[in-house]
């Protein structure tokens, strides 16, 4: 089993056991597990941050009505089956910012995009390894408040690595 394997076992058990779960109780004792596309090593990538010169904290709105602060600090550009794309990172005190919606939204995958934590590293480069997107807390359940994904981050072509929508099972 690989690290990536490793990783999504561990959050399966953080979904079905842990108190923190953004699941409900009754979500937790009928869970099967999440749903993930197969690992894709084309979409692990090491980007680099074009600065946007005026960077600016702006609001993003929330599912539920409120918003949430942060700072506009560049793009990412890349390839993906040779069509080029970018989408713009945000930062705040807990860190890098990566909400995106792609042309799987609302059918393989949550219809309000998905999120990454991009990691910058020691050359200032930063990694962005899609099979790690993820599905806000607000795709399992209505409780949460989860930003929700700027129209500059939804992009025309699909990525196909990461989470996938969440089916419950009765």
């Amino acid at each position: 089993m690989g690290a990536l394997d490793d990783f999504r076992k561990a959050k399966d058990d953080f979904f079905r056991r842990d108190p923190q779960s953004p699941l409900s109780p009754e979500q937790r004792l009928a869970f099967k597990g999440l749903r993930y596309f197969p690992e894709n090593s084309g979409l692990d990538l090491i980007v680099d941050l074009e600065v946007y010169p005026d960077r600016k904290r702006v609001s993003i709105l929330t599912n539920t009505g409120d918003a949430q602060t942060y700072l506009r600090l560049g793009k990412f550009n890349f390839v993906v089956d040779g069509v080029p794309a970018s989408l713009t990172v945000f930062a705040n005190e807990q860190g890098y910012f990566l909400p995106f919606a792609d042309t799987l939204a609302g059918k393989e995958t949550y219809g309000a995009g998905r999120y990454l934590e991009p990691e910058k590293l020691p050359d200032g480069r930063f990694h962005v390894d899609f099979n790690l997107a993820y599905n806000p807390y607000c795709a399992y359940n209505e409780n949460w408040s989860c930003p929700i994904t700027p129209q500059e981050n939804r992009i025309k072509l699909p990525l196909r690595a990461g989470e996938m929508t969440f089916e419950e099972h009765p």
